[in-house]
Order: C-alpha cells, then structure tokens, then sequence
C-alpha cells in the first residue's frame, strides 16, 4: 500500500519513530476514507497508544502491550493489521488465537521431555519477535486459561511488546464462575502489564454496505433450504452423497467429496463429530473451497457441537477460504444458539451472498 511505502521512506534508515506518529496517523485516517468509515473516538485513542509503544519500542525504552477489547466488528482487527504492517521491523508476528494455539500444543507435546517445553517452543516459534500481535483472543476452557498464565508470564519477561485483540475485556474472560477466579491472576497481570482500551462503535461495521468488498467470505455463498434444483445449478453435491474416510494429521475424518482445492464436508461430519481446530488448520493448507452441507438449528445443538461451528468458521475467515454453507432456513434462523461466540460468527456468516428461493410474483387482480 502506497501509505506504508512512504512510512518506510520517512524512518530511511534512522529507526527514529518519532517522525512516525503522524504518517501513523494519516495512515489511519486515509485507509478510513478511502473505505468511507469515519474513525471512532475510541479508534483514535487506540492509535495514539499503538504509536506511543512504537516510539518506545523502536528507541529501546521499556513498552506496555495493548489489549483492544469491544463488540465484534468494531475495527479493533482493522487497526491491529494496519499497525502490523506500517511497523518497520521485520521481528513482528500477526497471529490468531486459533493458529498460535495449535502450534503451542504442538510444540509442548513435540519437546514434552524437556523440562521446561513451553520455554522451548517459545523459542522456536517467536525466534527473535520483538513485537506478537494476537487476535482473537478469548479464554472459555479452563485448560487453555492455565497454559495463557505461564504464556504471557513468559511474554512479558521476554520482554515481547503483545499486541492484542478481542470481543472481551479482560475481567469477562474465563466467564466461567467455576473458574475464573482461577483467572484472576492474569487479569491482574494484564491489568498491570498491558494498556487496556475499548474500541467501540454503535454498529458492526461488516453491515455496511461499503464493507463488502474489504471483507472476507464475499465470494462465498449461504444456500438454502438447499433443494435438488440449487444444488444442480450450483453444481454442489447432492444431500444423499455418501461419506469417504480422509487422513488429516493423525486422524481420521470423513468428507463427502474433494475435487482439487475443493472439499465437500456435513456439519455433522465437521461439528458433531471429535474434531478439533488443529483439523480444520491442517484442511486449510490444502483446500481453498469449503463446501458445509446441512447446517442446522444451533439452538438445538449441545454448547460443544455449536462451540466447534465457531471454531471452524474463525479459522476458515482468518485463512481466508472461499465457504459455501447450506442450510434448510434463513441464515439468522440457524445461528440462534446459547454459545457465547455466536455473534461474531453471525457478524462473518452475514457477508456471504445468500441464494434462497424467489418468492411468488403477487396475483393479478
């Protein structure tokens, strides 16, 4: 973008952030016209925080990280990926909850007989990072709370500056109250380590229409009630098509077709079975094109089934994959559930284009 290519132009080769603040600024606010959004006061605030830990950073003073908290669509992704970009160092990482968890989990059970595996995973998978950038956080089992603990414990003592998103303040993770007081320590321990800011707005900016085209999923489609005729049309696999066992990692899964860099699954194939997200991660690094037939109503699914529709949808939108849902009701219908991340996937689900029925011309009278 021709913003940040001048931002690399002014700091030459100086490293002086001080010349930054205000090309950080205009970046901001040229991106937000460009897109016909008007920046919110608590977007502001967020991006004078985000140049003043830069300044920090880059004159080797002590940093605070920033925990950008709000409802969903509210920017705080936009101005975490915009900042990750202009920042003019090369030891920055961008990562999702989702993705940055699987590779924990997997490096700890890789280096299991070291005394201390999560210090050597870190090692190798932040080798040098100066700068994590981490969206999408949130906290709901109690398993993952413990391991966060001793993660951002080691963070701060790297002296990593964290950068983080999420749909939460910090006090409404772990909502759980068989726990979170389990959690408290590291909500004190952001409290004290991190600049905690509200990035809010009156509403989801994916609903507007300008948002269309900057978005993810738009080129893919929500279908239903799925009949022969749409599926035919559309060329999508019939609703009787017969399961075919699918080796992904370790396991074994079952999908309905795979053509090329498509691949055809059920939601009970996906969210009904014991997949998990590190599946669908290792699925995105070979297919582009996710068909998901027969969507249900998520009210009527255990918290468990509609937790892992969540999970699949946040990696499917962070990797950018093409989804083609099918369901048998309006979109809205089915995503009524009880789980407490349901509006975000809503807030991704509602910018694919919808095919449904046309509706009867009226009688002539």
């Amino acid at each position: 973008m021709a913003v940040f290519s001048l931002i690399q132009r002014l700091l030459g080769k100086k490293n002086d952030f001080a010349h930054l603040a205000s090309p950080v600024s205009t970046l901001f606010q040229n991106r937000a016209d460009q897109q016909g959004y008007t920046l919110t006061e608590g977007q502001t605030r967020a991006i004078a925080t985000l140049t003043r830990e830069a300044q920090h950073l880059l004159a080797g003073r002590p940093t605070r990280g920033v925990y950008l908290h709000g409802p969903v669509g509210r920017g705080k992704s936009w101005l975490l990926d915009g900042f990750f970009q202009a920042l003019p160092i090369t030891e920055k990482q961008r990562v999702h909850f989702h993705t940055f968890f699987a590779r924990l989990h997997q490096g700890m059970f890789k280096h299991r007989e070291h005394q201390d595996a999560l210090a050597v995973t870190l090692d190798k998978l932040l080798a040098g990072c100066r700068v994590l950038c981490f969206d999408e956080f949130h906290v709901h089992d109690i398993g993952d709370a413990m391991l966060i603990s001793r993660l951002f414990k080691a963070l701060f003592q790297r002296g990593v500056l964290v950068l983080v998103t999420s749909n939460y303040p910090p006090e409404g993770l772990l909502p759980n109250p068989l726990y979170h007081e389990r959690f408290k320590s590291v909500i004190d321990l952001i409290a004290a380590r991190m600049d905690v800011l509200e990035v809010s707005s009156p509403q989801d900016l994916r609903s507007l229409p300008q948002a269309h085209t900057q978005q993810r999923f738009t080129t893919g489609q929500y279908v239903w009630p799925g009949s022969c005729a749409q599926r035919d049309t559309l060329g999508l696999p019939t609703m009787d098509c017969p399961a075919h066992p699918l080796t992904v990692g370790h396991r074994l899964l079952r999908c309905r077709s795979q053509q090329a860099r498509t691949i055809a699954f059920t939601f009970n194939d996906l969210c009904e079975q014991l997949t998990a997200t590190l599946d669908y991660l290792l699925l995105c690094e070979d297919f582009d094109h996710w068909i998901i037939d027969g969507l249900p109503q998520l009210a009527q699914c255990p918290i468990a089934v509609q937790q892992r529709f969540i999970n699949l949808v946040d990696v499917l939108y962070d990797q950018d994959k093409r989804l083609t849902l099918i369901g048998q009701q309006p979109l809205d219908q089915s995503l009524e559930g009880q789980a407490i991340d349901l509006a975000r996937t809503a807030s991704r689900l509602c910018q694919l284009q919808t095919v449904c029925p046309q509706r009867a011309p009226d009688p002539v009278s």
